[in-house]
């Protein structure tokens, strides 16, 4: 049985493909030439499962998803109080390229915007090249790659970088930063010119939302109280402008940037990484946007709705009389839906009956009823016997969207 993941994220891409919105940036001369047809999808989950569509593998600059990583860098090297003096957590409802420094401290008001981002990226090290190579080896680590520094991208921005020194030099001005703003630029705009895919933000996104462990090597790669520092300020600032009405309408904790790239981190489920360059009034992918917005409502992917926690889905997945038996338990979302049609999907067992018990099962979002009922359907179509075992009612009516039912069972070994 195939997962129905990559199906989905593949009809998301096809529902888009032709929205030609917005424009690729053009006020960075390299990120002009960028093909504005591009188009890939990402999402990786915690337990390190990576589903991918279209243009996944391109690469591209990371601009300003650099921020939330660079930020947790620093409080990782340096610690909260003394990135706190330097940088505050508070929304700017200005654009990105806005001063908006606190009255009376002076501090840009967050890691998110350029002030607040080039001041961050000065506390990763003494000198420029060792704060390019604090980052990229960070953001390398996060990715589970070595990435790059793409000189032409660098070059092109470096080039057309007046506004981000003008914001250096009144930092420098107030105090702010202590090295010399012309090289902070240097090393910021770097930062910003490496190159990453979809599918590397999804698994950087993934690492956040595991709460700093990295969901392929479960290597701790931030500490629980940095990678939640992150994600709270991603989520009241990652968009701008636009992170109000972002955080209402789709509340998944996100950061864009300008070469078309959108990250998002839902804790304790995914990642999400989407690559496609035509941006809107606020800087941000049109499509971009737009897969996010489906995601929440398609798959119940919002901060605020989601399900109570408990231990794994999947309790047991063993072979009884000749039967494939799956036992779940807890409370079935997106995510634990997702582990249970990647054990499905895994099965070698060669069964030509899966049993599918719920008894365990607390209840499932709707989210999780469908794509169980839809796993259920796909065995079928392999033309496997399907039974439930539900005592409870919790999965009620568990008709496969064609008009056929498993087989009903009540209890384990009673059929209907």
């Amino acid at each position: 049985m195939k997962s129905p993941v990559s199906d989905y994220l593949r009809e998301v891409l096809d529902d888009l493909a032709d929205d030609a919105d917005g424009a690729v940036a053009d006020y960075i001369p390299e990120l002009m030439n960028a093909d504005p047809d591009v188009f890939g999808i990402a999402l990786t989950t915690v337990d390190g499962r990576t589903h991918s569509v279209g243009n996944d593998e391109v690469e591209f600059s990371i601009q300003s998803i650099s921020k939330p990583f660079a930020y947790a860098a620093a409080l990782t090297d340096r610690g909260f109080d003394s990135v706190a003096d330097a940088v505050g957590v508070e929304p700017s409802g200005e654009a990105f390229n806005e001063l908006s420094l606190e009255g009376d401290s002076r501090r840009p008001k967050n890691a998110m915007i350029n002030a607040g981002a080039i001041t961050t990226h000065s506390l990763l090290g003494s000198d420029t090249e060792q704060r390019v190579e604090r980052a990229l080896a960070f953001f390398s680590t996060l990715a589970g790659r070595r990435l790059v520094v793409s000189e032409s991208v660098c070059r092109s921005e470096l080039d057309t970088a007046d506004r981000n020194l003008a914001i250096a030099h009144m930092l420098r001005n107030y105090g702010i930063l202590e090295e010399e703003a012309h090289a902070v630029v240097e090393g910021y705009t770097k930062q910003c010119s490496v190159n990453v895919t979809a599918r590397d933000l999804s698994v950087m996104g993934a690492t956040l939302a595991n709460a700093g462990v990295h969901p392929v090597s479960k290597e701790r790669v931030l500490s629980r109280a940095v990678a939640r520092q992150t994600l709270s300020v991603m989520a009241s600032s990652g968009m701008y402008d636009a992170a109000g009405h972002w955080l209402t309408a789709v509340g998944i904790p996100a950061k864009s940037g300008v070469s078309g790239g959108l990250l998002g981190a839902l804790p304790g489920q995914a990642g999400v990484g989407v690559f496609s360059p035509r941006l809107d009034s606020h800087g941000n992918s049109v499509r971009g946007v737009k897969v996010f917005e489906r995601l929440s409502d398609d798959m119940g992917l919002h901060l605020m709705d989601v399900e109570p926690y408990g231990s794994s889905v999947v309790r047991d997945i063993r072979v009884v009389d000749r039967e494939l038996v799956v036992e779940l338990q807890g409370v079935i979302q997106f995510t634990g839906a997702e582990n249970i049609l990647d054990g499905l999907e895994n099965d070698d067992s060669g069964t030509s009956t899966v049993v599918i018990d719920v008894g365990r099962v607390d209840r499932l979002s709707d989210v999780g009823r469908r794509m169980v009922l839809e796993g259920m359907r796909r065995l079928a179509l392999d033309g496997r016997t399907v039974a439930l075992v539900d005592p409870d009612g919790v999965l009620p009516d568990p008709d496969f969207g064609d008009g056929r039912y498993p087989e009903i069972r009540w209890s384990m070994g009673a059929k209907s």
